[in-house]
């Protein structure tokens, strides 16, 4: 990794304004991307980009790699003659300040089928050109993923272990006759990531011209409900129906009482060991393609991770088992050198771990929010740390800086006020001056703290299964004294 200092701003793509009742991959992403380049920022941080499942969670795709359609820029669409003026003419009223997940969805997917259908109907000879290109180079996870939804489609979303044996065995006459049935919708599907990756390796592209690195996040496990699980049974922990033996989450911790049981399940490392690694090199490479930079969330889980028995009902009653993670990056190394990761080594940290870490000579965390829970030794804390990390006010899991500052008590509160003061919108502001001031590499905040907002702009509360990742921001939020005040931070701490 390199050592300049830099430093950027955490937003994720469905949190962009915009008419189409969700942040997409069009006009706003690029005027994100000027106000990143015009405040000196250097980063760009996102959530994972999949397709969401139940909850909408982007840490709960339905593939490893797919795109969400979602993000497909329809104005885009228009301006290459794929949809007409008329189509776009009657955009329903979505809310400004949240996702409306399912909405968006009712209305896009017929907009979408319709510039498939003109896409196949029409020459387009340069666009089909390159569409051909794009299934001969990812033919290698496009055809699990797309027959998977077709499929799932087909059994009105059912999740693949409720299917019909055959094709939930993946016997060759199931997926054959599914193929042929749902030939047409597996093409639409195919159309649909086609021109999600076309517009998402513009804007990196973009970002990249105005000197701004694409930060991606890849979440350590999949969704059981995934095609990635449905298509390699043989590397995940399952019974004789396929369904999970031991799922992953972490013990108890700061976010919960109980721990977090996330239900993924687990991976067997001793089998993808024997098999060179080959699905985890494969999606490592994908998505260093992808991002410049790529945060590996949960990367504790590489040198052990959290195994709870898939009938239990929080995370309390699991055992830490050993992963392969020193043989997988070793691998990795040999292939690319220096490794662009960053490691969320958050949670319950063992020496084993920041072995694993610094082997890799990986970047971790450091996070405010937790810098004043103890004493002035805090391992959060600017004064106790090195060079190699990135240090941020909060994260996505995190409560916003601002609401967090309102809900302190007691000695925390007492250790806030004795570095910061205790006026909470002062005290923010001189926490992201901690930040960029600190000897950290990289320091990155979300949006919500550099527009002061309070916990009504919260990402995600971990534990609770709804109302989550649905937060958008507006244009007149972002007012230049927060513009002029960042872009005087960057400059003053040599970021």
């Amino acid at each position: 990794m390199t050592e300049e200092r830099s430093s950027g701003i955490l937003l994720h793509i469905s949190s962009l304004p915009g008419k189409e009742g969700i942040g997409t991959l069009g006009e706003n992403a690029y005027r994100f991307i000027d106000f990143l380049a015009e405040t000196n920022q250097k980063l760009w941080q996102i959530l994972p980009l999949g397709p969401v499942g139940y909850g909408n969670s982007p840490y709960q795709c339905y593939s490893a790699f797919a795109g969400n359609p979602l993000f497909i820029d329809l104005d885009l669409l228009k301006n290459e003659s794929l949809l007409t003026p008329d189509d776009l003419e009657n955009v329903p009223l979505f809310s400004r300040n949240k996702v409306e997940f399912a909405r968006v969805e009712e209305w896009k997917y017929p907009l979408l089928r319709k510039a498939f259908d003109t896409f196949r109907e029409r020459p387009f000879e340069d666009l089909k050109a390159e569409y051909y290109i794009f299934l001969n180079e990812n033919s290698w996870w496009l055809n699990d993923y797309t027959l998977f939804m077709a499929v799932k489609s087909h059994f009105n979303g059912e999740i693949w272990m409720e299917w019909e044996d055959d094709i939930k065995f993946r016997t060759k006459q199931a997926v054959d006759k599914y193929r042929g049935l749902l030939s047409e919708e597996i093409d639409f599907r195919r159309f649909m990531q086609f021109l999600f990756f076309r517009q998402w390796l513009k804007v990196k592209q973009y970002a990249n011209s105005k000197g701004i690195q694409t930060f991606g996040d890849l979440p350590l496990y999949v969704s059981t409900d995934s095609a990635d699980v449905w298509a390699n049974t043989d590397i995940f922990e399952l019974d004789k129906e396929l369904k999970p033996i031991k799922v992953g989450g972490v013990p108890p911790d700061y976010f919960s009482e109980t721990g977090q049981l996330w239900g993924n399940p687990v991976f067997k490392w001793k089998e993808m060991h024997k098999r060179g690694f080959d699905w985890w090199m494969a999606r490592l490479h994908f998505e260093l393609r992808k991002y410049d930079l790529v945060r590996i969330d949960h990367f504790r889980g590489l040198e052990a991770f959290w195994s709870v028995d898939a009938g239990e009902e929080t995370a309390m009653n699991g055992k830490w088992v050993p992963a392969y993670g020193h043989q997988m990056l070793t691998k990795l190394k040999g292939q690319i050198n220096a490794l662009p990761l960053i490691a969320e080594d958050l949670g319950v940290i063992t020496p084993e771990v920041e072995k694993l870490r610094d082997d890799f000579n990986l970047p971790g965390m450091k996070v405010l929010q937790f810098a004043f829970g103890s004493d002035p030794a805090n391992k959060d804390l600017p004064h106790n740390y090195t060079q190699n990390f990135v240090v941020y006010t909060g994260t996505h899991d995190n409560n916003t800086t601002l609401g967090w500052l309102k809900s302190l008590e007691g000695e925390e509160k007492k250790q806030v006020k004795r570095y910061i003061g205790k006026n909470n919108k002062k005290a923010l502001r001189k926490l992201i001056e901690m930040a960029w001031g600190s000897c950290a590499n990289m320091a990155v905040i979300p949006l919500q703290d550099l527009l002061e907002l309070d916990e009504k702009a919260r990402m995600n509360t971990p534990g609770i299964a709804s109302g989550n990742w649905d937060w958008r921001f507006r244009w007149t939020q972002l007012r230049s004294k927060y513009k002029r005040n960042l872009k005087e931070l960057t400059e003053k701490y040599n970021r």
